[in-house]
């Protein structure tokens, strides 16, 4: 068993005791002071062993605080490795996407394109209603599809409207007054638009009947038999009588 340092000094000077007994007293003397260094020197060395059993102790705890905090840093890092693959994964994604959406806009553009041309050459070989309203409207179509600043969306929103207002045409009666060209002669007419059907005129005075031939490309004046027919049929546009089943002349569709 390892001795204290007051177990040292007592046995030291007991040892001191006894010699001193068996020595002359200058002797004993230098005994006992050997004795006394024997003793300090023992206590500093405790001492010192005990300030680095105090200093071991402290610095394994350091040590496995260290390694506990590594570990933490590891297992951090390791999540934080995964969420910046998780990033670069919906980055890669987003940059995938752009690239594709710069394509449909390219493609959605060209198709867009290619509608209003063949809307645009449909309104110039429809019937002759509304020309002046039906250009203006295509022509602002044109416009937004060359903005840069309109989304692909507003641009489709802009074409499809243009074809919804087309399709009504087709729905609806109305009349309005317009000069047309008869036969190299000026006449200001009420029209009558069935539709897409016919358009037909009459004159104010109620005199002249007529409508446009689609298969000649122009306005021609019907035969008078048809002026009570169509004059019905205008009052009927108007809303001022009920709706009757009247027989209409179309004229020819083709040529």
């Amino acid at each position: 068993m390892k001795r204290t340092s007051k177990q040292v000094a007592l046995s030291a000077a007991l040892a001191v005791a006894l010699a001193a007994a068996a020595v002359p007293a200058q002797d004993a003397a230098k005994l006992s002071e050997t004795v006394g260094k024997t003793v300090q020197t023992h206590q500093q060395t405790q001492k010192k062993q005990q300030d680095w059993a105090n200093e071991q102790a402290e610095l394994t705890a350091r040590l496995k605080a260290a390694r506990a905090q590594v570990e933490f840093f590891e297992k951090k890092k390791a999540l934080e490795d995964k969420e910046v693959a998780a990033l670069d994964k919906g980055i890669a994604e987003l940059q995938r996407r752009m690239v594709e959406s710069v394509r449909l806009n390219e493609s959605l553009l060209d198709t867009l394109n290619a509608v209003v041309a063949r809307l645009e050459v449909f309104v110039e070989g429809d019937l002759p209603f509304l020309l002046q309203e039906r250009r203006t409207r295509i022509a602002g179509v044109k416009d937004a599809l060359a903005r840069p600043d309109f989304t692909g969306a507003e641009k489709l929103r802009r074409v499809l409207e243009a074809l919804q207002v087309e399709a009504n045409y087709g729905n609806v009666a109305e009349v309005y007054q317009e000069k047309i060209v008869v036969n190299d002669e000026e006449v200001h007419a009420d029209m009558v638009r069935i539709g897409r059907v016919s358009v037909y005129w009459l004159t104010p005075d109620g005199e002249r009947v007529g409508e446009y031939d689609r298969a000649q490309g122009k306005w021609v004046e019907l035969d008078h038999k048809y002026l009570d027919t169509i004059t019905v049929t205008r009052e009927m546009a108007l809303r001022l009588r009920s709706v009757e089943v009247v027989s209409l002349p179309l004229g020819r569709i083709q040529p």
